[in-house]
């Protein structure tokens, strides 16, 4: 993506020095682009666990960084093993619900062999890590043109009326590394010509719709309208919605989709008013081990400071307020789970499938032990 005509992704290493990762500071946006330089495991773990980089395939690219980091730490007083499998342990534990940080973390374990030297463990860290980022690009890349079709039926099946779709939290190239998962399809008709507008969730409490969706497609110059998250229901009553695409951070085997909460409404929703609701996802979100999603799936509770106060820029910086009485107890529930019935397909890297488990299957065969 192009950002003040540079081409940016939202992870890569520093060209001048090897050592230091650097990201983009989503915690910064809109108000402010701002990169951020990683030097340690340490680093990474708080840069995941503060939202610094969030977003399932990103989590995983910067976890699988974050291992590469871990081998740069190795020295003469260091087992090497023991150090990277606590380094790995660590990293997992951050954020519980989006499978890609444990299958990113895992992949680059599997690709070291601890009779290498340290240099050479590090470069071999360094590849894997770089691999990861590439392939999670090209899946969405591969994602946007499968999803592109989706929104090419709508439009000449609608008399090439602009295509109004609904989204929630922020699953574009920011939390993606490159194109985005539920934006590619969005941001690969916009370059065809076709005619969209996005219904953009501010998706409290952290309002990533209104921070970073809206920002990602203003940059674009894709048309969107930022709406309050329980607006959805009353626009496709309506009739003001024709797709909804939404991102995943964990499906299972049978075609249940964790996501951002709020997730699950959206779905009831569209279900009731006939309107597809398609999930868009990387086979790295796929947990093939687990069936069935709501209980299986762990679902983070984060800190109920989101849900008490809220941020927002104001007299030239980013301010916290809070909206609630001060002894007032929240509850911070990150995801809920939709289940496979209430989707109308998955749009992944190898095409679009039914949310089922012999349509899972049959196009994840290589991937099923």
């Amino acid at each position: 993506m192009k950002i003040n005509n540079q081409n940016y992704q939202s992870i890569w290493l520093d060209e001048s020095d090897p050592s230091v990762v650097k990201v983009i500071d989503q915690q910064k946006l809109p108000f402010f682009f701002e990169t951020k330089e990683l030097r340690s495991v340490d680093d990474i773990y708080c840069a995941i666990n503060d939202m610094t980089v969030r977003g399932a395939p990103l989590i995983g690219a910067a976890g699988a960084f974050g291992i590469y980091l871990a081998t740069l730490e190795i020295n003469s007083l260091t087992n090497p093993r023991d150090h990277l499998a606590n380094a790995a342990r660590y990293l997992v534990s951050c954020r519980p619900t989006a499978v890609n940080l444990s299958w990113a973390v895992a992949y680059v374990m599997e690709k070291l062999s601890f009779d290498l030297p340290p240099e050479a463990l590090s470069e071999r860290a360094r590849v894997a890590a770089i691999e990861i980022c590439e392939t999670e690009k090209e899946h969405c890349r591969q994602i946007g043109n499968h999803g592109l079709k989706l929104i090419e039926d709508i439009y000449q099946n609608n008399g090439e009326k602009p295509v109004n779709i609904l989204t929630h939290c922020n699953a574009g190239w920011l939390g993606c590394i490159d194109y985005g998962t539920a934006t590619a399809p969005i941001y690969f008709a916009h370059d065809k010509g076709i005619p969209v507008h996005v219904w953009v969730d501010e998706t409290r409490p952290r309002n990533q719709g209104a921070k970073l969706t809206a920002w990602e497609l203003g940059q674009y110059g894709i048309p969107y309208s930022l709406i309050t998250d329980n607006s959805g229901g009353h626009l496709m009553q309506h009739n003001k919605v024709d797709i909804v695409i939404v991102g995943c951070d964990r499906a299972t085997c049978t075609g249940d989709v964790a996501n951002k909460i709020g997730t699950y409404l959206k779905a009831l929703a569209a279900h009731d008013n006939n309107i597809p609701f398609y999930a868009a996802l990387p086979s790295s979100s796929i947990d093939f081990s687990i069936a069935d999603g709501l209980n299986e799936i762990t679902v983070e509770v984060r800190n109920p400071d989101e849900v008490t106060s809220i941020s927002g820029f104001s007299e030239g910086t980013i301010k916290s307020v809070r909206i609630c009485p001060e002894d007032t107890i929240a509850v911070n529930y990150g995801f809920d789970i939709t289940p496979a019935r209430l989707i109308t397909g998955l749009i992944t890297e190898k095409g679009v499938c039914r949310a089922t488990e012999k349509d899972i299957k049959k196009m994840f065969s290589d991937k099923i032990k």
